[in-house]
């Protein structure tokens, strides 16, 4: 199937040949019948990029500071290659869409095979969209009136916020397609509406749709305003504008009666004056997309709807509301249809609506059944000719499971480096999978993730989904006798490191976990410095990990385990790498922890007593600055001490042959660790890193949350990490929906 992408880079609109995607649990697989451009949406990505770096710059300060402050920690050259990766990536563009549902994942309710939705999928032939939101079109509406409902909901939204009653005044600033369609909302609301604009064209259709036009090129409109409202003032203001300009924030203001409603859905500048709201006590409010539920995962990708009772329009109610008006004929958008063009033309749609000749409603046709059956629509898999080379010792054939940042910015270009054949990437949403491949030409795309477990001419699998797909994943590959690279962590729970460890046992082909850093440089150098020393050694590491909002699914106990399980055993790894010996013991300290959040541990400090008597102590920490250095680790031993910031400089004291070691750019050991693993696929050598070893950290790491909750010390016998014998008490954490195997 075709899907419209956005360079971020350029500007250019990319027509491309995408996997088309699995239905999920909880989502909808849509056949596209006809999409809307959002000008003002899109037309402001494509200007981005087409803009300049410069110009970029200028119209991201926030992120500018972000970029300054990853300079200072992780130097020039690694922030550099970090903005360029996130320039390549490509975005899908659209978020109005009609088609017929093909399939219907587990879960769903309320839709069925066949049913005619609208939806806010993007501008591809098949979209795979969450049940929230979408909705069943009516049957007299059309599909090209359906595909303005999003649209038409996020005025909705505003209007909600704003509260109107019959008879009520109204100026709506700014009569672009969310304009004029609040415009027919506000007056199926009983309002009088007063239309603020400077093109004469979109005045003109307000005043069809029952407005009062004014024209801001031609005068003042506070005083129009006034006439308007009978001398009273406007109960009520829309801005549904883009501008960076006050003005319409400050013309709201002035035109309002005292206790006024303000209501920003559009872009404005807001350097208010206080004066201005003090006075008359007026409302300002910034109405978020369309409705409740909007960047709430749990609603939009979970399908956890809100008690109707509680919250009574959430946005696919939003949705049916806008439909159940295009039924009735109080909301026509027809007439706002301007232009129509294949998707094949779908450039020149873009080129429209970044020019200066006029646009407003701009439609894309996709193809019929008739034209394209739904059967080469949903081919899942794009290839190309592969060049198989079986002879011993050659390149092994890599497939990689997942093709998210992580994928796409370290693991595919490190494999790629050193010799590995890029023969498959596998995503089920199958976008990603495609901007991998445009960037580093693997020989097949699929969306089926099945296929890289049924490839016989696949060497290995890179595991790169989410943590909560991982040991069944690894079972999966060492099973079907593949080689397994698999990102931490290993497991979530004992159970699935039981059966992780079962299988690997039972198969002669190498698992390797992503534990980089025992392999980076200054680490390994650390480690021949160490090897020497006869006496215990202390360890600190002390990791700024930052904030990672609340609702990210790493927090969640079944999707992430959390960010000591998740990112912590790096740390575990480490320190047991470094002092060689097995840990006999773990103490967990938590704090910061509140009722009112779920997230238990990434605020912690951990101690690991080794079998030597060595000692090390973790302190992970998210609630310090990110202008420091994500890591640091010291090390005591014998009256000598070394010093590693952030795998740049290296500082030793007294360690005989060794005072410093500075690299230009910081190195975490990704790119040595990943040759580790091909080379012992190549040679048939043992794995890299010991399956004890993994083991052992695995098991330790998940303790360590254990310690943390019981505030126990947990002592192992012998050399090895005994069994949890304290199961977690359930009521610790707020279980959430599993979480299927995503990008």
């Amino acid at each position: 199937m075709r899907q419209i992408l956005q360079s971020v880079k350029d500007g250019e609109t990319l027509i491309c040949d995408v996997p088309c995607p699995q239905a999920g649990r909880g989502r909808l697989l849509i056949r596209t019948h006809t999409t809307l451009i959002s000008a003002g949406t899109e037309r402001m990505l494509v200007e981005f990029g087409k803009a300049g770096w410069l110009d970029k710059a200028r119209q991201q300060p926030d992120k500018v500071r972000q970029v300054l402050d990853k300079v200072k920690t992780d130097g020039l050259f690694p922030t550099l290659e970090a903005v360029r990766n996130k320039l390549d990536q490509p975005i899908p563009l659209g978020y109005c869409n009609v088609g017929t549902v093909l399939e219907i994942g587990s879960g769903v309710e309320g839709f069925e095979v066949g049913d005619r939705v609208l939806s806010n999928g993007h501008h591809a032939e098949v979209v795979c969209v969450p049940q929230n939101l979408c909705a069943r079109i009516p049957d007299n509406v059309s599909d090209e009136s359906a595909t303005f409902t999003v649209v038409a909901a996020i005025g909705l939204q505003g209007i909600r916020l704003a509260q109107p009653t019959l008879g009520e005044t109204f100026v709506v600033s700014g009569l672009g397609l969310i304009g004029l369609l609040t415009v027919q909302l506000l007056r199926a609301h009983g309002c009088r509406v007063l239309g603020l604009d400077f093109n004469e064209q979109r005045l003109a259709q307000a005043a069809e749709f029952g407005a009062e036009p004014f024209n801001l090129g031609q005068g003042d409109p506070i005083p129009a305003a006034m006439a308007f409202s009978r001398g009273r003032g406007v109960d009520g203001v829309i801005i549904t504008a883009a501008t960076q300009s006050d003005e319409p924030v400050r013309q709201a203001a002035h035109m309002c009666r005292k206790r006024g409603r303000i209501v920003l859905v559009g872009v404005a500048g807001l350097n208010l004056s206080r004066a201005d709201f003090y006075e008359k006590e007026l409302s300002f409010q910034v109405s978020c997309s369309y409705g409740p539920g909007r960047y709430d995962s749990a609603y939009e990708q979970q399908g956890q709807d809100y008690p109707v009772g509680f919250v009574r329009w959430t946005e696919q109610r939003n949705f049916e509301a806008v439909l159940d008006m295009m039924q009735s004929g109080q909301l026509d958008p027809q007439s706002l249809i301007t232009h129509h063009f294949d998707l094949d033309n779908a450039a020149d749609a873009y080129a429209l609506i970044s020019s200066n000749d006029p646009s407003l409603g701009v439609m894309l046709q996709y193809p019929t059944p008739e034209q394209k059956p739904d059967t080469d629509l949903r081919e899942n898999v794009i290839r190309k000719p592969k060049t198989i080379d079986t002879r011993l010792g050659s390149a092994p054939r890599v497939a990689f499971l997942g093709a998210g940042s992580f994928a796409t910015q370290t693991l595919i270009p490190a494999f790629q480096q050193h010799g590995a054949q890029l023969a498959m990437v596998a995503s089920r949403g199958g976008l990603t999978g495609t901007i991998a491949d445009r960037k580093f030409k693997f020989d097949e795309v699929t969306s089926d993730t099945d296929a890289p477990f049924n490839d016989p001419n696949i060497d290995a699998i890179v595991i790169a989904t989410r943590h909560d797909s991982h040991a069944d994943l690894v079972c999966r590959a060492l099973d079907a006798g593949k080689h397994v690279f698999v990102e931490k962590p290993l497991a979530l729970n004992t159970e699935q490191l039981d059966s992780v460890l079962a299988s690997a046992e039972n198969s002669s082909h190498a698992l390797m976990v992503g534990f980089n850093r025992r392999f980076a440089p200054h680490v390994q150098r650390m480690r021949e410095s160490l090897a020497g020393a006869k006496e215990a050694k202390a360890f600190v590491m002390t990791v700024n990990a930052g904030m990672i909002p609340a609702d990210h699914w790493v927090h969640d106990p079944i999707a992430g385990g959390g960010r000591i399980i998740g990112e912590g055993c790096h740390f575990v790894d480490l320190l047991r790498f470094l002092c060689g010996h097995p840990i006999t013991q773990v103490q967990a300290t938590m704090f910061g922890r509140t009722a009112a959040d779920n997230i238990h541990d990434d605020r912690m400090t951990f101690t690991l007593s080794f079998a030597d008597g060595s000692i090390g102590t973790v302190h992970y920490l998210a609630n310090g600055h990110k202008a420091v250095p994500k890591e640091r680790l010291e090390v005591f031993c014998g009256g000598r001490v070394m010093q590693l910031d952030n795998f740049r400089k290296l500082k030793a004291y007294g360690w005989p042959g060794l005072t410093k070691m500075n690299l230009w750019r910081q190195d975490k050991g990704h790119t040595n660790g990943v040759k580790a693993f091909l080379d012992a696929i190549r040679t048939g050598g043992p794995a890299p890193i010991p399956l004890d070893e993994l083991a052992e950290v695995s098991r330790v790491t998940l303790d360590i949350v254990r310690a943390a909750e019981t505030r126990e010390t947990i002592v192992y016998d012998g050399s090895k990490p005994a069994p949890p014998n304290t199961s977690l008490d359930d009521t610790e954490f707020i279980p959430r929906p599993q979480t299927s195997l995503a990008d």
